[in-house]
């Protein structure tokens, strides 16, 4: 920050990492402590302050009678992005405050008189410790700038995987769509299934559904990849057998931008109607109404069955593919502009394992941040449990994209930049 030989103000720019997502090889992630942690972060503490600063000597310049228009809309502009963030920047440094204060009195209440006085200073202690996590999330949610399609919705995709006798693949998809079925009602987003095609003997092979709503894409890009199952079998052939089994089912979450440009070239289609093998519905078995694409030049292929209307289930299946397409040029364009990041966490590939469910334990482990929650059920009930565990990856890839920019301004400084 600060003035030109000429007068004129230049911005610093603020966290440069608008595109980002979690690095599996970084040393941060076996460290991870929560954004307290972070705050504490000498490197942190001296980046905010610079920004406290600047915020500081932008309001001081906007008072000045010498800018011209063009002046006065950039820094009335930069004020309003370091406003929120300097707010922020106090608002945790008087929260510190009161939580050194309460600390100090918790070491000299230590008499029995004081034992019940001493309780309510803890009880207070706890309260600022929780308000500082999330003033702290809130300052680092500021500092990193949202994703280009955080607030869009979705098309997400679920496919069963193979193991012995196949059933626990299919019944673990099955389980694991309802799970996000659930979670977008619990979110109040709205679930509208595109494509749905059942196993024999009750669980799913693949399925698909558009969500929209409150920043969808938000809270569903890291879903993506695959999940893997542990359990013994209730049903089916494999259930015989009395020993755990491993499984797998892949989902994959589309962001789909309310506008989505995508020339299609009609000769570049293969169009198939079939009879809809959904979940019910007069219509099903009884009509060609289902419509599966083909993009023939990428070999893309989305199926629509949902709809009693051949009409609307192509629709439906065409905004998919567009979709799809969409989401090649959005990754082209992202591995260009940051090759060391990726879109979701790790690589999108399907063989990337991210999250085991074992029900003999009765644990789920996220193997990108390493945590372990308990009580399969709460989780796969897609309630408070699951977006506990959706908000601790959030959190972490705001952890993430700080700690990156820092380091990069750290090899800047290093390089005499």
């Amino acid at each position: 920050v600060g003035l030109h030989n000429h007068g004129s103000w230049r911005p610093k720019p603020l966290l440069d990492t608008a595109r980002f997502a979690l690095s599996f090889k970084s040393r941060h992630r076996k460290n991870h402590q929560g954004s307290q942690a972070l705050w504490r972060h000498e490197a942190v503490q001296k980046y905010l302050e610079t920004l406290s600063k600047e915020y500081q000597q932008v309001s001081h310049l906007l008072s000045a009678d010498s800018l011209n228009d063009f002046e006065q809309r950039t820094l009335r502009r930069r004020c309003a992005d370091l406003s929120p963030i300097a707010v922020a920047f106090q608002e945790i440094k008087e929260a510190e405050r009161e939580l050194q204060e309460l600390e100090a009195m918790c070491t000299e209440l230590d008499s029995r008189d004081e034992k019940q006085l001493l309780e309510l200073a803890l009880e207070e202690k706890e309260t600022l410790d929780k308000k500082m996590n999330t003033l702290c999330r809130k300052l680092f949610q500021l500092l990193v700038p949202k994703e280009k399609y955080d607030g869009s919705p979705v098309i997400l995709e679920v496919t069963a995987g193979r193991t012995t006798g196949g059933d626990i693949c299919q019944q673990f998809t099955k389980e694991v769509f309802e799970m996000y079925q659930s979670y977008a009602d619990y979110k109040r987003w709205t679930f509208d299934i595109v494509n749905y095609t059942p196993a024999e003997i009750g669980g799913l092979h693949h399925a698909a559904a558009h969500i929209s709503g409150e920043n969808v894409y938000r809270h569903l890009k890291y879903e993506g990849g695959t999940h893997r199952v542990q359990r013994i079998p209730e049903t089916g052939m494999s259930s015989r057998m009395q020993r755990i089994h491993t499984g797998t089912m892949s989902v994959i979450v589309l962001p789909q931008p309310e506008e989505v440009d995508v020339k299609v070239d009609p000769k570049d289609l293969r169009i198939d109607t079939f009879r809809a093998r959904g979940a019910g519905g007069q219509h099903v078995n009884k009509t060609d109404s289902a419509v599966r694409i083909v993009h023939l030049p990428t070999g893309l292929a989305v199926e629509c069955q949902q709809e009693r209307s051949q009409q609307m289930n192509k629709e439906i299946a065409l905004r998919t593919l567009r979709a799809k397409l969409y989401q090649q040029i959005i990754e082209k364009q992202l591995s260009q502009e940051q090759s060391a990041r990726k879109l979701q966490l790790g690589t999108r590939a399907q063989s990337e394992r991210i999250r085991t469910y074992n029900f003999t334990q009765d644990r789920v482990t996220d193997h990108r941040i390493s945590y372990d929650a308990r009580n399969i059920k709460e989780i796969l009930s897609g309630k408070e449990a699951l977006d506990k565990l959706i908000n601790r990856l959030l959190e972490f890839a705001e952890i993430e994209a700080v700690t990156q920019h820092l380091e990069n301004l750290q090899a800047l400084e290093g390089g005499g930049c």
